[in-house]
């Protein structure tokens, strides 16, 4: 059983690694931890730090030392934080620890989601039916992106060798997630956001066309749809019914259709690339929603190339996270790894029991891994609730 703890180097570095250690294995009870290792922007509360209590991260940014022979020609190139030299490199700093009977090591690696990188890059970011450029999201249709995600994959894996690489956003991103201060007055329905994030850069109009998909129609029918809503007096759902249905809610509509059927064809594909450019010893895992579908994501064909599954269950209640579980297995079989990750925020998670009976409905169904947000983000007694919770299972 795999029991990790998400965390930033930031963290680590201000409580300092023999502290750290402690923390997570003497009293939370975890095997593992996983660190960012390519991470964006933000504003991180710091209840924990003995140093600060507020931590603005640099965007877009790698948390360990690139190969620079894997990156000689690629023309996405990462950035390595300035948090790395001042503060040590604390994913090497957790290999050597694990190599010397600590925890092992997983490399929380976010890949398409990154606002630096996309503001260098404007032609290899999705982009609306009206063309309007997503800076924070690369898009996985672009040859580049797609260069710059499997070299990432790869350098890690080769240089560090952890035993596993946890992946975030190698998908399409949503309308409404990752960008500063967002504004949306006309109040958005959930169809509109997932509108609005249907991508018809030149990258996704070449690679569906070329799949038979009459990008023209899908997107003069996604143009037509967010004016319509964008003249409304107020929100009205054209598919009331779209949270149930999903993309089926657009079989009256075949161009629109046969895009969103098409869409998991860029992010399966790059998921196979991504296994191919590992280290074959260290397994690669996404880290993804229930509702991973409207970002293109196929969960079950991500099961069958990768490694396993780690879903997130946060915020949802005992029974739903029984569901989850189920869910998870089915998807990755009885041999395939499942894990569950739980959010410590309250009030989403309340107390130590309430973690618990969470915990426990994991465990009902059959999990292979648990993994905790995070370190650094929640007052110190709360690893207390990891470890009364795994004690109740």
């Amino acid at each position: 059983m795999q029991k990790s703890i998400w965390t930033y180097a930031w963290d680590i570095q201000d409580v300092g690694l023999p502290a750290f250690l402690r923390d997570v294995t003497e009293r939370a009870g975890l095997n593992m931890v996983s660190l960012a290792t390519s991470y964006h922007a933000g504003r991180f509360l710091q209840p924990r730090s003995p140093v600060r209590k507020a931590y603005f991260p640099e965007d877009g940014t790698v948390y360990y030392r690139p190969d620079p022979t894997l990156w000689s020609d690629a023309s996405i190139q990462p950035l390595v934080a300035r948090n790395l030299e001042e503060g040590g490199d604390m994913l090497a700093a957790l290999c050597r620890a694990r190599e010397a009977g600590g925890p092992a090591v997983s490399a929380w690696t976010v890949c398409l989601h990154n606002t630096r990188l996309g503001m260098l890059h404007p032609g290899e970011v999705t982009r609306t039916a009206f063309d309007d450029p997503n800076y924070y999201a690369l898009c996985p249709s672009s040859p580049a992106a797609r260069r710059y995600v499997t070299t990432l994959v790869r350098d890690i894996t080769t240089g560090y060798r952890p035993d596993r690489l946890e992946l975030e956003s190698p998908n399409f991103m949503g309308f409404a997630h990752g960008y500063h201060h967002e504004k949306d007055g006309l109040g958005l329905l959930a169809e509109d956001e997932f509108l609005l994030s249907l991508c018809f850069c030149r990258h996704c109009e070449a690679r569906a066309g070329r799949a038979g998909v009459d990008m023209p129609a899908a997107r003069a029918a996604v143009r037509g749809f967010i004016a319509e809503a964008c003249e409304r007096e107020i929100p009205q759902a054209r598919w009331p019914d779209f949270s149930e249905r999903g993309i089926d809610a657009f079989e009256g509509w075949p161009a629109l259709h046969e895009l969103l059927l098409w869409r998991s064809e860029p992010v399966t594909s790059l998921l196979a690339d991504i296994r191919e450019a590992a280290d074959p010893a260290t397994r690669i895992v996404l880290v993804d929603l229930p509702e991973a579908w409207a970002g293109g994501v196929d969960l079950a064909a991500a099961a069958r190339i990768l490694d396993g599954l780690l879903l997130c269950a946060y915020d949802r209640t005992p029974v739903a996270v029984s569901q989850l579980a189920r869910q998870g297995r089915a998807l990755v079989g009885p041999d395939g790894f499942l894990g569950l990750g739980y959010r410590l925020f309250y009030p989403e998670m309340t107390g130590a029991s309430d973690l618990a009976t969470r915990v426990e409905a994991a465990f009902e169904v059959g999990v292979d891994g648990l993994n905790f947000y995070n370190y650094g983000l929640v007052p110190a007694r709360r690893l207390d609730w990891i470890a009364s919770a795994l004690r109740s299972v």
